[in-house]
């Protein structure tokens, strides 16, 4: 499950990211809450266009950031995008601890945030193969989805406790100091035992990331069930808030949703990096057991209840995404990984264009549990679409014992010349 920590750079570099990820999660339970109750009267569709500024950039600028992402050392990249990140968080605490913020400023920074995060996601999602080597690639992602959600679960609980104790802008401006985690880590890294970055023959062009994934039917079918996912069922912060606040609770019963859902969230992790490699199956049933989850816990009646159904949610999500994650950074051609993460990472980060406006409008005219609902059944539709492709492309085949068995080669990246035999990769 560990065997990854075994490596000097990649311990270095999950410590400085677990650090700041928790720094992060601080900041995005203080701004979630910030819009939902100081620079609003709980209006939840505000909190989704605040979302929305903040995740449409990786998918309006997905073809740039992963050409940048494939073009340039990515080391030297993460600490522009890091840097920039942490500016801008002293920018908003300070904004809010001299009392000038308003929501048309927070929207704008929520934009500012997205286009940093445009181009650090696939730097940093690509990075992880360059630090590993291949046949640990995939334990590699998963341990860094453990981290990512170990900051889950830290975060939010302790993020809301600081805005019951000093408020939201010190809030950021710790999380400002975060960054320098990874800020050091990555200056600590020991450059010679990085795996190098492979280049394309002849250049790399914009539009190439998009062909390959036009000739890769599975690589359609895993990022179509991570919209669906991602777009409606995925709007953790307003369906967490939103509830908190018909149960009565505060910023604090706020946080602590956020951080039992990162309990199943970190589960999923680990369960992920347990398997030798990334399956298309699990990436289906962890959609629909995520889908199945969501419409159990939107007809909770008490909170503790709705809590501890999030933990299910949560293992479901993770498991989803991080099975996808791995799938399509270990059979994807490595001079064109970093382009195809960012269009992977474009669409699970853009498609909160459509769902959070969606599910903060939902919530908003109909009640939370109308939100999480619709969230659920996108989960369900997204193991249907799965199911689908694999009845229809000959994946499923019948065992001599009389059952059905399932047929997918994934271990293999597959090369860009290989058109041949892209669609028998799936």
């Amino acid at each position: 499950m560990f065997r990854s920590l075994r490596i000097y750079n990649y311990r270095l570099w999950i410590v400085g990211a677990l650090i700041s990820n928790i720094g992060g999660w601080m900041q995005s339970t203080a701004q979630d809450w910030v819009v939902l109750t100081q620079l609003t009267h709980n209006n939840a569709t505000a909190m989704g266009v605040t979302m929305a500024l903040q995740f449409t950039p990786p998918l309006l600028l997905v073809s740039i950031t992963g050409w940048v992402a494939d073009r340039f050392e990515r080391r030297k990249l993460l600490m522009v995008t890091q840097s920039t990140l942490m500016a801008l968080a002293i920018a908003v605490g300070v904004l809010l601890l001299t009392h000038v913020m308003t929501l048309p400023l927070m929207w704008f920074f929520a934009l500012c945030f997205g286009i940093a995060n445009a181009f650090d996601a696939p730097a940093r999602q690509t990075f992880v193969s360059d630090v590993v080597s291949r046949e640990n690639a995939s334990n590699a992602v998963a341990l860094n989805s453990a981290s990512f959600n170990t900051a889950r679960l830290i975060g939010p609980a302790v993020g809301g406790f600081m805005i019951v104790l000093v408020g939201t802008g010190w809030v950021f401006i710790v999380n400002a100091a975060t960054f320098l985690a990874m800020l050091i880590a990555l200056s600590l890294l020991h450059k010679d035992e990085l795996v190098p970055t492979i280049r394309a023959q002849g250049g790399a062009r914009f539009a190439d990331g998009f062909r390959y994934v036009a000739r890769r039917k599975d690589l359609q079918i895993v990022i179509g069930m991570v919209f669906l996912v991602a777009a409606f069922g995925m709007n953790f912060p307003i369906f967490a808030s939103t509830m908190a606040l018909a149960f009565g609770r505060n910023a604090d019963g706020y946080g602590l949703l956020s951080s039992v859902l990162a309990v199943g969230s970190l589960a999923g992790a680990l369960m992920a990096a347990r398997r030798e490699r990334a399956r298309m199956r699990v990436v289906m049933f962890a959609a629909g057991g995520f889908g199945v989850a969501s419409l159990v816990s939107s007809f909770m009646p008490a909170y503790v209840l709705y809590a501890v159904t999030l933990v299910f949610v949560g293992f479901c999500t993770v498991s989803m995404l991080t099975t996808a994650n791995g799938y399509v950074q270990t059979t994807t051609d490595p001079a064109l990984r970093g382009r195809v993460l960012a269009l992977y990472m474009g669409v699970l980060q853009g498609s909160t264009l459509i769902g959070a406006p969606t599910a903060g409008w939902v919530a908003s005219a109909f009640g939370p549990r109308a939100a999480i609902q619709v969230g659920g059944v996108a989960g369900v539709a997204a193991l249907v679409l799965g199911a689908v492709w694999l009845a229809t492309n000959g994946h499923l085949h019948r065992h001599e014992d009389g059952g059905l068995r399932m047929q997918i080669d994934e271990t293999r990246p597959i090369s860009i010349i290989e058109e041949s035999g892209l669609d028998s990769a799936a």
